[in-house]
């Protein structure tokens, strides 16, 4: 990790050429004071991605629809760096909260000469839902609304300052669940499928124009989702998980995290194994198919 002056986040890289504008390919990300925001922080990945990255030398806006969490949070950062965090209750549900979201956190990362928001990590998600006759039109729009509408909405307002700037880097929590399905969960593995796919088109839209974006998509994560999921139907879910490799505490995720993005790498695997079920699953997708199904016989009891 390096260290430089808090003024820039952006860095140039060793190969770029002195008295010559970087092209984006010389730039390298770095933390220290960095303007960073982070949804679904008030607990779980969010929380320790917004330590870890505080930890590093950033300025954190946490945000989370309930409240008490994030203001807590902001509490302890401030109180080890002054004015160094901001809470912003939002509900990124919604395409207002996400705008206001968007606005609050720029107006307070521009302070003191610093470079506004320069990482927007799309964090919250919700594990609601099950299989298709078991859940509501209700349960479906929130899954959409949360784990996909919410980043596409928060690139909205983000978008147009990066490109002026030459640089901005959108990070997302899909799941491993949204390289490989997710037995159980009908809409929790559709909706991080979707956010695979918005973050890889997001990349390969604006990557040549300074914009950076990583996908984190872990397998079991000790989490409140993993524990209790939203509804009664996610214990199938959460318990294929647990089935599936070992469950990483939040802050042992939030490190990778932080190594991958300093790395600019797309695809961020705290469990490493994903990387093999996915090509595993394009190699043959029909065994794998096949496999997944008698997985799902064994959990449910029927094989």
């Amino acid at each position: 990790m390096c260290i430089v002056s808090q003024s820039f986040f952006w860095a140039w890289s060793a190969k770029a050429s002195s008295g010559t504008a970087p092209s984006p390919y010389d730039l390298y990300m770095e933390f220290h004071g960095a303007g960073t925001v982070v949804t679904g922080a008030s607990g779980g990945i969010g929380e320790a991605l917004a330590r870890r990255f505080h930890h590093l030398g950033a300025f954190v806006v946490v945000s989370d629809v309930v409240e008490a969490g994030i203001t807590a949070l902001a509490a302890e950062l401030n109180a080890k760096r002054p004015n160094s965090a901001l809470a912003v209750t939002a509900d990124v549900s919604t395409e207002s909260g996400n705008q206001q979201l968007v606005a609050t956190a720029r107006q307070f990362l521009l302070q003191d000469g610093r470079n506004g928001i320069d990482l927007f990590f799309a964090n919250a998600g919700v594990g609601n839902g099950a299989l298709i006759e078991t859940t509501s039109e209700n349960d479906w729009n929130l899954a959409f609304n949360v784990n996909v509408h919410a980043h596409r909405w928060a690139a909205k307002y983000l978008i147009e300052d990066w490109l002026k700037a030459g640089r901005g880097y959108f990070c997302s929590t899909a799941s491993a669940a949204g390289l490989l399905s997710q037995i159980g969960s009908m809409p929790y593995s559709m909706t991080k499928s979707a956010a695979v796919a918005f973050a890889e088109s997001l990349a390969i839209t604006y990557g040549d124009r300074g914009i950076r974006v990583s996908c984190l998509c872990p397998q079991g994560v000790n989490t409140n989702m993993l524990r209790q999921g939203d509804t009664p139907g996610a214990g199938i879910a959460s318990d294929v998980v647990r089935s599936a490799g070992d469950v990483l505490e939040p802050d042992e995720v939030a490190i990778v995290v932080s190594e991958a993005i300093e790395q600019e790498k797309f695809l961020i695997l705290p469990h490493p194994q994903v990387a093999e079920f996915e090509q595993r699953k394009a190699a043959d997708r029909d065994r794998w198919l096949s496999g997944m199904r008698k997985l799902q016989a064994r959990v449910y009891g029927k094989g």
